[in-house]
């Protein structure tokens, strides 16, 4: 069971048409504890194009095979894109069941990842200063041999679980967002201390130049003065950075680092942003990508919408 409420958070998994891929994803998450016990929810997006129908069909009949009658299939007709198929899938489930795990198909996640979700989502259900618990980290030296896991003020994509009183403050429309980051300031504080320059990302999100829900869940967060439950080691290794996707995940630079299988972590009683908070955005700062990360991101411009 999960920590305090003996209750597993329902999953929500994201497919498109990337067979493999979602066959690895579901194989990580069978071998979670917990998995047979968490409601599943697969959002399965319609096809952009008619070429793309038979791998969004092959997509589906892959999941069907491996889950069977386990999991509830939401199959859209028409595409929906990625940012509107999370947001919709996402209030979906906080609607009806009070919280979220939000899964993709291209994230491989390790056996810890659904149980520290839950525990997580147990230990501050009733604290509206965090506002997500994250299956991702970066390779942090001094971390390395911690078994603390962090608060700090950032969001993930990659793996992720949710509230439903945090969901309701999300606010697809970045509300004031011009007028709250009309200092330098406060856009090095919304760039991590100048770690990632997620102020460029919202600008070109608002001229509509991209269609990302994780940078209007950034700044819905950072307006809000959240925080986000972070474990010291990555639970979740994203598999799908080969040239399949049709727009790699744009929400932060990616660290391939190998999965946590050690035991569970601590979570902080404080209610604080960790001391390490420089460590993990000097992580992120230092982190060069490489050729291939390079030529995915100059793919992705101009291929942002599904």
């Amino acid at each position: 069971m999960s920590a305090t409420s003996g209750q597993w958070a329902p999953i929500a998994l994201f497919i498109y048409k990337r067979p493999e891929h979602a066959r690895r994803t579901i194989a990580s998450l069978k071998a979670c504890p917990g998995f047979a016990e968490s409601p599943l929810y697969v959002f399965a997006d319609g096809a952009r194009t008619r070429a793309d129908l038979p791998a969004v069909q092959a997509t589906r009949a892959a999941a069907r095979e491996l889950l069977g009658p386990r999991a509830v299939f939401v199959e859209r007709d028409q595409n929906l894109g990625l940012a509107n198929s999370i947001i919709a899938g996402t209030t979906e489930l906080c609607r009806r069941h009070g919280r979220v795990v939000v899964v993709e198909d291209d994230l491989v996640v390790a056996p810890q990842f659904l149980p520290f979700l839950n525990e997580g989502l147990d230990a501050y259900e009733d604290q509206p200063g965090v506002m997500q618990v994250a299956g991702h980290m970066f390779a942090v030296p001094s971390l390395a041999d911690t078994q603390e896991a962090l608060l700090l003020p950032m969001t993930t994509s990659w793996g992720w679980a949710t509230w439903k009183r945090a969901w309701d403050l999300f606010d697809p429309d970045a509300t004031g967002w011009r007028e709250r980051l009309n200092a330098d300031v406060e856009i090095k504080r919304f760039n991590l201390d100048g770690s990632y320059d997620y102020y460029r990302m919202l600008k070109r999100q608002m001229s509509g130049d991209i269609d990302s829900w994780a940078i209007r869940w950034h700044y819905t967060v950072f307006a809000n003065d959240g925080l986000t439950l972070f474990p010291p080691r990555t639970l979740v290794v994203n598999a799908g950075l080969d040239g399949s996707g049709t727009h790699d995940r744009l929400a932060m630079p990616a660290h391939q680092a190998g999965l946590e299988t050690g035991p569970p972590f601590n979570l902080p009683d404080e209610i604080a942003e960790s001391r390490q908070k420089a460590f993990v955005f000097e992580a992120i700062r230092t982190f060069r990508p490489s050729s291939a990360r390079q030529r995915l991101l100059a793919l992705a411009k101009t291929a942002f919408r599904r």
